[in-house]
């Protein structure tokens, strides 16, 4: 190995010229990738709720929408004034990218019966005056109408709104959403310029979509210049040095385009989740950098020339920086356990990434630094700090131990605290415009997600039954108690107008049809009654052999959404003998949510497992590997244990930081057990060879810590709240593993590491450790 380490360095430009026209050949593919920001990223392409929710979506109409809230500032939706913007506004709609109905107060098909006709349309006729009496009559029918009551307006009557069904391709990309998105926005924008007095909220599926794909896309030109900022500023701090701040930045940037080039070649998108890759791999590059510059200038603080400086930081950190690079990209790889595709594809990629950085920092890094000046550092103040910690360790082991033990079993009890609990909408900060449109709906008309129940006859025309007709009113009523559930679409509703409608619109007859011929009879005069785009395929399937039931719902969490579906899975295993599926977004998410969590708390042991084997083999001592496994377990228990009581709830973005801290706090442990082993071998006692230790890497392991932390914590400034949670968990287990490995790993060695006969005092010289010949030529 050691011959390795002087053809690197004497073949230094060739390495480097090698390298960089590498990273130029396969960054090239970064230009393939694109955004995609669609909820179906979440879900496997054999996820059995996405197969049920796309098989209802081909037997009735799409239900992608978007849903524009209209909210005039003086609270009253019944003007001439406000209808008319509704009207004009319906028209022009129709004109959206993809559109396939438009539903609204004006345009609404209510029925009426004259004699023995009935008599079709809408509520606004085009080119009808708003005299008093044609808006009270407006009025009247709205707010008694089921099929717009709590829909289309308010019980109140100062909110209502426009609903714009969708029909994408069955290839759906991220510029089909934008330009249906984008064309409702910009009509909203006209309309709000001609009438100040009137509030727009654009919500909906499509809307939702497009939210993923736009913060996807600000987190991408917001978080990743202020990181590179940050790193920059942290690396001049740190090392003290242009030249070797420039060497790493050379070595990041490498990474960071070589592992999008790769992503783009091999047909990966950027997602919500993807978009961090980036920020994740430049974090981890700084840690395996940092060691190796700081090793090199402490090498030649003691008097080595700088190319035996730089063979020195390599041989000394070369199984180290392996070790810390496998272990990660362990932690990283087990997010292919996940359910949610976008997150296999952040663990992959950023395992690769982490692979790639410690090829680099090991080939590329000591060929510049080889190259560029680097002009002897002088000694930090952080050695005097180190032999202070060392001293307070030495004395006061046993209650820092002790201490450590006591917040690790409470912090135990706290993980309690935490639940599963996943709400879609609450995604998205409450400064997005989405949320805040969503929330406006959510409380002032409808709630924006809907659980759809399909209900089968078995036979064609069998859903003008009386008997199966009967069921689904049951339903609906049944539904309507549901304290989650504010309002249900149901085709009986039609049935029992039409039936009011044909039998001279008297009270007594507001019930179903009781024959079977009638009830045929009146849904298809009705059907051929509406206009083009506005037929009951949302309602009814082709052959009228099933209908579905929309139930909108309240924002609720994945265990209540997933308690409500069951009650009313239950509910219809036991009142009707007909078979049925249930389908939605939400729904979609609560099923992926909670098996998503199940299939990471199986891999988390096997990540354990597998970092624990690899420690004992490499420094083949299944004590080193229990040790380890210990000192990585309590940031994880301590950080999940605060969590619980700071929020307590546990979604899709936190359900694969545990291995993900996993894999990354095991670094520092590493570089502490590497040089703590060599201090041991080289005949120091406990006490001597942990004040060694803290002084040699103990600046580099808070450094790098430092660093990892502030990188996830960038993430906080994040406005899509997986990627927010999931920094600020991840930087808050990094800082107690800080602790954990400065402070608790050594105290334990100091208490239970007796190997060696008998402690002795430190030596000043131990407080200034020479670096000998002999470390160049000793295996790390």
């Amino acid at each position: 190995m050691t011959r390795f380490y002087r053809l690197l360095i004497q073949h230094r430009w060739l390495v480097l010229i090698l390298a960089l026209l590498l990273a130029g050949l396969v960054s090239a593919g970064a230009g393939k990738l694109y955004f995609r920001g669609d909820y179906r990223t979440f879900f496997k392409p054999d996820n059995p709720q996405l197969l049920t929710y796309e098989a209802m979506q081909k037997q009735f109409n799409k239900s992608d929408n978007l849903l524009v809230g209209i909210a005039p500032r003086d609270g009253q939706v019944f003007t001439a004034d406000t209808l008319a913007l509704v009207q004009q506004m319906t028209g022009e709609l129709w004109q959206t990218p993809y559109s396939l109905r438009i539903d609204s107060l004006t345009n609404f098909q209510h029925s009426a019966g004259q004699q023995d006709d009935l008599v079709v349309g809408p509520l606004l006729e085009s080119g009808q005056q708003l005299t008093p009496d044609v808006i009270n009559n407006i009025r009247q029918i709205s707010l008694q109408e089921p099929l717009l009551l709590q829909r289309l307006i308010s019980k109140d009557g100062t909110v209502t709104a426009i609903n714009i069904s969708l029909k994408f391709p069955d290839t759906i990309s991220d510029a089909d959403i934008r330009q249906s998105y984008q064309h409702v926005s910009a009509l909203i924008d006209k309309y709000q310029q001609k009438h100040p007095q009137v509030d727009f909220y654009l919500t909906g599926v499509v809307a939702l979509n497009y939210s993923f794909s736009m913060e996807a896309e600000q987190d991408s030109i917001r978080l990743i210049p202020l990181m590179f900022i940050a790193l920059v500023l942290m690396l001049l701090w740190l090392l003290n040095s242009v030249y070797a701040t420039l060497a790493t930045l050379v070595v990041i940037l490498s990474s960071i385009t070589m592992t999008l080039g790769v992503a783009g070649w091999t047909g990966y998108f950027i997602s919500v989740t993807t978009v961090n890759v980036p920020i994740f791999i430049m974090t981890l590059a700084v840690a395996d950098s940092v060691h190796l510059v700081l090793s090199m200038q402490r090498a030649q603080r003691q008097g080595m020339a700088k190319e035996q400086a730089v063979q020195y930081a390599v041989s000394h950190n070369f199984v180290p920086v392996i070790l810390t690079s496998v272990t990660t990209a362990i932690g990283f790889l087990t997010f292919n356990f996940s359910e949610v595709p976008i997150l296999r594809d952040l663990g992959n990629l950023t395992a690769f990434g982490v692979i790639l950085v410690c090829a680099l920092s090991l080939t590329l890094l000591p060929s510049l630094l080889a190259i560029l000046p680097a002009p002897v550092q002088p000694a930090r103040s952080d050695k005097k700090a180190m032999n202070l910690l060392g001293t307070f360790l030495l004395k006061w082991h046993k209650p820092v131990f002790a201490a450590g033990f006591i917040v690790t079993v409470m912090s135990g009890f706290s993980l309690s605290l935490n639940v599963v609990n996943d709400e879609p909408l609450k995604y998205f900060s409450p400064k997005t415009t989405f949320r805040q449109a969503n929330d406006f709906m959510e409380q002032r008309l409808s709630p924006g997600m809907t659980i759809d129940i399909m209900l089968e006859s078995g036979e064609p025309g069998g859903i003008n039954t009386p008997e199966f007709l009967q069921r689904v009113q049951e339903l609906k009523e049944w539904l309507s108690l549901q304290p989650e559930i504010v309002h249900v679409v149901s085709v009986t509703d039609i049935y029992k107008r039409l039936n009011k409608n044909m039998n001279g619109d008297q009270a007594g007859y507001d019930q179903l049809p009781q024959q079977r011929e009638l009830a045929a009879q009146y849904l298809l005069l009705y059907e051929m009654s509406l206009p083009k785009g506005l037929d009951m395929g949302n309602l009814v399937d082709i052959d009228k052999s099933a209908v579905k039931s929309s139930a909108t719902i309240r924002n609720l969490g994945s265990k209540e959404l997933i308690e409500l579906e069951k009650r009313i899975q239950n509910y219809l295993e036991t009142r009707t003998d007909y078979n049925y599926s249930l389908s939605g977004a939400a729904l979609m998410f609560a099923h992926i949510s909670e098996n998503n969590m199940n299939s990471m708390l199986l891999s988390l042991p096997l990540a354990i497992a597998l970092i624990s084997l690899l420690l004992a083999i490499v420094f083949r001592s299944w004590q080193i590997g229990c040790l380890s496994l210990l000192a990585n377990l309590i940031p994880g228990i301590i950080g999940f244990g605060i969590w619980g009581i700071y929020r307590g709830e546990i979604n899709l973005g936190l359900s694969v930081v545990a291995s993900m801290a996993l894999g990354l706090i095991v670094d520092d442990t590493i570089h502490f057990i590497c040089n703590y082993r060599r201090a041991r071998s080289q005949g120091h006692n406990t006490s001597e060879a942990v004040q060694l230790t803290l002084t040699n890497i103990g600046f580099a392991i808070w450094t790098t810590s430092v660093v990892l932390i502030i990188g996830f914590g960038i993430l906080l400034f994040s406005s899509f709240r997986l990627n927010a949670d999931m920094g600020m968990l991840t930087a808050l287990i990094i800082l107690v593993a800080l602790f954990t490995c400065m402070i608790l790993f050594p105290a334990f060695l100091l208490s239970f590491d007796r190997r060696t006969a008998q402690q002795r005092s430190l030596t000043p010289s131990l407080q200034s450790p020479v670096i000998s010949s002999a470390d160049l030529r000793q295996e790390p």
